[in-house]
């Protein structure tokens, strides 16, 4: 529904559910099972830099392959290092280590922001946790913490018995709140009603009547952070409900993560852009979206067109 988007190339090969946590190599159980010839293996790859704002160059012995996971720092880092539920920013290139084919990469667009969780792809997990701001690293992610199982990929050209290189250079790590924080805010009378669960989840009752013909943009908590600017990436937790009945379409809190996504550059609806920018990070908006500003007299899904859209916003992190 917040067409998660990050960048569109990077699906999937981001954003394939899967796990793993270790820094140096893992498998699909979150295990360390590296086996020392990947190391060395990896240890034989060549990156060569390229200009500015280009992607390394990987030279390697093809078709490439190894059966686990391994990460090599070529240049440390410092600062904070990721963890589970960290905000990360990096460039990174993709390359299939069957024919050295670049399958994708950042490089010439915007760096890419995700959150480090369970939605990556578990190669990725792998090669961004620890990962600190600065560190420049190379990940050879094994078929089972890539494709594996998963089938082949017609847009990418990847086999699921692939080996791929994702070289990652990363920009920021981020650590997002877990929920809203600060002052609450009394909402005048005849809005949506929120109570919280003791984790945060809201749930939205709406009132009967006629819905709002304008944008509501209301504040139920106000965050101390930063303010929200256009072309930050958001990393928010919501729940979005109908105002006809009701009824819950969307919540990140019931997917048990939150997204992450562009803010004010028309990557999500309009009244996410003009709801949510000059926020601050900390907040929590109740927004009640009219038609005009979400899917219009079309719909998307399970929205029915000419829909009146709420929805309970946590801000926790912009950059």
């Amino acid at each position: 529904m917040l067409r998660r988007t990050l960048l569109l190339l990077l699906t999937p090969l981001l954003l394939l559910a899967a796990c793993g946590d270790d820094d140096s190599a893992g498998g699909s159980d979150g295990e360390p099972v590296a086996d020392p010839a990947d190391a060395s293996a990896l240890d034989d790859v060549e990156v060569e830099p390229g200009g500015e704002g280009e992607a390394p160059t990987l030279t390697f012995e093809q078709p490439f392959a190894v059966s686990s996971t391994v990460r090599r720092v070529l240049e440390a880092g410092e600062g904070d290092a990721a963890v589970d539920g960290s905000t990360v920013v990096f460039d990174f290139v993709f390359v299939n280590g069957r024919d050295g084919s670049e399958v994708s990469s950042s490089y010439g667009l915007e760096p890419a922001t995700v959150t480090v969780d369970e939605n990556l792809l578990a190669g990725v997990r792998i090669g961004l946790t620890s990962a600190q701001p600065g560190e420049q690293s190379l990940v050879a992610i094994a078929p089972a913490d890539g494709f594996a199982g998963q089938g082949d990929d017609e847009e990418t050209g990847v086999r699921a018995d692939d080996t791929l290189l994702l070289y990652v250079e990363v920009r920021d790590v981020r650590t997002p709140l877990d929920r809203a924080e600060g002052e609450a805010v009394e909402p005048p009378e005849g809005l949506p009603t929120v109570e919280l669960a003791d984790d945060g989840t809201p749930t939205i009752t709406v009132p009967g009547g006629e819905p709002p013909t304008a944008l509501v943009a209301q504040p139920l908590i106000e965050g101390t952070g930063p303010v929200v600017e256009a072309g930050q990436q958001l990393t928010v937790h919501y729940t979005g409900v109908l105002w006809e009945g009701g009824e819950p379409f969307d919540s990140s809190w019931d997917r048990g993560s939150p997204a992450t996504f562009p803010i004010g550059t028309g990557g999500v609806i309009p009244g996410w852009d003009e709801g949510l920018v000059g926020r601050t990070v900390g907040s929590q908006v109740l927004l009640v979206i009219p038609p005009d500003k979400g899917y219009g007299e079309t719909g998307q899904g399970s929205i029915p067109p000419g829909a009146t859209l709420v929805f309970v916003v946590d801000i926790l992190d912009a950059g």
